[in-house]
């Protein structure tokens, strides 16, 4: 073998390597983007901590507090999330958190019935969003937004509220996944982790944004097949619209005497 061959299979060794080299270090890059974009969208510093918050099933008491089972993998999909992130997160039951909003990234779990948080911050928030108990009238288990009412239709629709509450500079934002179902809420959490990156191409690292959407069929897809409704963030920062007063009807007039 020549010197000159030898040569050539040196430069192509030092080429390969310096290739993968910078391969390695593009990709690395790529990486630490995409993961610095992921911490920004959800408040998530390095070293820092979530707050996970634990809705009880609908039905039980504060004394009992138990957790839907789909709940409970709600919180390992964001456990998991926070973990990526590089940060430390805090599981706590609503009505034990005695603490203001946007001084850690938070994630609340429920609707309000079932998560007294949730419902503090929809009244403080997004008070344009009603939620109607089963219990309530004809149209059980409802969402009223605006002039529209999104009635659950057991094993055939769910619907969920994901929102995220931004409270300032230098704060952290407050995530809502409000369902009327825990399959809802499942779904909800699952979306919102796995389509960050359109959410933060839509609407920014420092915006409020809610977004309706409808779980089809979860009796028989659980929470794997969901379809956004709209956008009803201007629907539901608005005060919902009072109900016209009721006017007295007019007195019946008074006879006359004849004459």
């Amino acid at each position: 073998m020549s010197s000159g061959d030898i040569w050539n299979i040196v430069l192509g060794v030092v080429s390969s390597a310096f290739s993968a080299a910078l391969a390695w270090a593009v990709q690395a890059l790529l990486r630490r983007r995409r993961l610095d974009r992921k911490r920004e969208f959800f408040g998530l510093r390095p070293g820092g901590e979530a707050l996970l918050v634990v809705p009880r099933k609908v039905g039980t008491t504060d004394n009992d507090r138990i957790v839907a089972q789909n709940d409970v993998y709600a919180l390992m999909e964001l456990s998991a999330l926070v973990y990526e992130c590089g940060a430390r997160y805090a599981v706590k039951p609503a009505n034990q958190i005695r603490q203001g909003i946007g001084d850690r990234a938070e994630f609340c779990i429920g609707g309000p019935l079932a998560n007294e948080r949730t419902a503090a911050h929809l009244r403080l928030k997004l008070p344009g969003f009603v939620h109607h108990p089963e219990w309530e009238g004809k149209q059980g288990n409802a969402f009223e937004i605006g002039d529209h009412h999104y009635v659950r239709e057991p094993g055939v629709v769910d619907y969920v509220l994901l929102a995220r509450i931004a409270v300032g500079e230098q704060q952290q934002p407050t995530f809502l996944v409000c369902g009327q179902t825990a399959v809802a809420n499942l779904a909800g959490v699952r979306h919102l982790r796995n389509n960050y990156r359109r959410l933060n191409q839509r609407h920014g690292v420092d915006g409020t944004f809610a977004l309706l959407f409808k779980v089809l069929q979860p009796d028989n897809y659980g929470s794997d097949v969901i379809e956004q409704v709209g956008d009803v963030t201007r629907q539901v920062l608005q005060e919902p619209r009072a109900l016209p007063a009721t006017v007295p009807a007019p007195a019946a007039a008074a006879s006359r005497p004849t004459e």
